[in-house]
């Protein structure tokens, strides 16, 4: 019988596979989200430090151009392996998600195609160059607040289609032309195209518990808004086809060619991004590790818990607690904070950790002497 602990391994396991080439990494994943915060770094950063061998900060940038991945809304914003961004294309002339559902007016439209011709001319284009040459001003962005208005017209060309990033100068998207394939002929070739997408959401963040499985299932709106009225039959598709089992009252899923059972905890400390695979779905971490944890660089500093980017902290196959990492004067400054109010009193953990931290100090390229952390 599957039990709790029994999941909680696999989740760790299956996730956390072993160190690999950055392309097999990304094939193996299918879809990395993204962050722009540094909290030592960026969130796709600090999720291929774990999967990827002798990985550095900043390397999926400077290796962008050569490897198999685009920059494109999945479940949310990140990479994504060039063969799942062709089962989400061509998408309608629907906005940019938070913006609204309706299709775009005939301005935007005309703006869009000018725009478009504009970049086919040049090749490759820095917004600043699009603003110089078409000077659209401002508009409000999602949040309320004012946006470059070329920014926000080359972000809804990039989301439909009709551009791709090409890489990033500084930081800023520098976009292309692109045309994605034809859509799927018939009903029976969309349905298996979103039924891979459901395959690759739970092949990412599985085993999920059934509500979990429902909300990923929800947030392929993103990526295929076309279609996001057929997402119920494809959720009710997968319940029938992937392995599952109940534990403790609740409806477990995960790839019906995975074993749950029989995998090992591993000796190791690992500091996760809020967004890795692991800690990602709030829900299934609640249940999983048996306490909530929350992404507070948007709470006010007076109102957060653990820290403005509080990192889970996973020993062998429990997350026992946070680590709040910053690097000042060249150094690593850590501060962890403890579930049960204090470290684990076995041997093997602080060794571990510190092991860890120097890994950390290595991906940053920082002076493993350099640094000491508090605990």
């Amino acid at each position: 019988m599957i039990t709790l602990a029994d999941l909680r391994r696999f989740a760790v396991a299956r996730s956390l596979f072993p160190p690999t080439t950055l392309e097999r990494a990304l094939h193996r994943l299918g879809f990395v989200q993204a962050d722009p915060i540094r909290a030592p770094a960026r969130a796709q950063d600090l999720t291929l430090r774990h999967r990827v061998k002798d990985y550095r900060a900043g390397d999926l940038e400077r290796r962008y151009a050569m490897v198999d991945v685009e920059e494109d809304f999945f479940v949310s914003y990140g990479f994504v392996t060039r063969a799942v961004q062709a089962l989400m294309h061509p998408r309608s002339d629907t906005r940019v998600p938070a913006e609204s559902r309706g299709s775009w007016p005939a301005a935007r439209k005309k703006r869009a195609q000018l725009l478009l011709e504009f970049v086919r001319e040049r090749g490759a284009v820095h917004p600043r160059e699009v603003d110089d040459h078409f000077s659209h001003g401002t508009v409000t962005n999602y949040w309320g607040g004012s946006s470059n208005a070329t920014t926000h017209l080359l972000e809804a060309m990039h989301y439909r289609g009709m551009l791709r990033v090409v890489r990033r100068d500084a930081g800023i998207r520098i976009y292309s032309a692109h045309e994605h394939g034809s859509a799927p002929t018939d009903a029976a070739a969309r349905r298996a195209r979103i039924d891979r997408l459901v395959d690759v959401v739970v092949g990412i963040y599985a085993p999920l518990p059934g509500a979990s499985l429902a909300s990923f299932v929800r947030e392929l709106r993103f990526a295929v808004p076309q279609w996001r009225g057929e997402l119920p039959g494809a959720l009710q598709r997968a319940k029938q086809r992937l392995s599952q089992a109940r534990v403790d009252g609740v409806d477990w899923y995960w790839p019906a060619d995975e074993d749950s059972a029989r995998h090992p905890a591993q000796e190791t400390v690992r500091l996760l991004t809020p967004f890795d695979p692991v800690v990602r779905d709030r829900a299934r971490f609640e249940v999983l590790w048996g306490w909530r944890y929350r992404f507070e660089a948007y709470t006010p500093a007076r109102k957060r818990q653990r820290g403005y980017y509080a990192l889970p902290l996973l020993w062998r196959d429990r997350v026992i607690g946070w680590g709040n990492l910053s690097v000042k004067n060249g150094e690593l400054r850590s501060e962890f904070g403890y579930v049960d109010s204090r470290p684990p009193r076995d041997r093997a953990f602080k060794p571990e950790l510190e092991a860890e931290l120097d890994r950390m100090r290595t991906f940053l390229k920082l002076p493993r002497a350099a640094a000491a952390g508090r605990q």
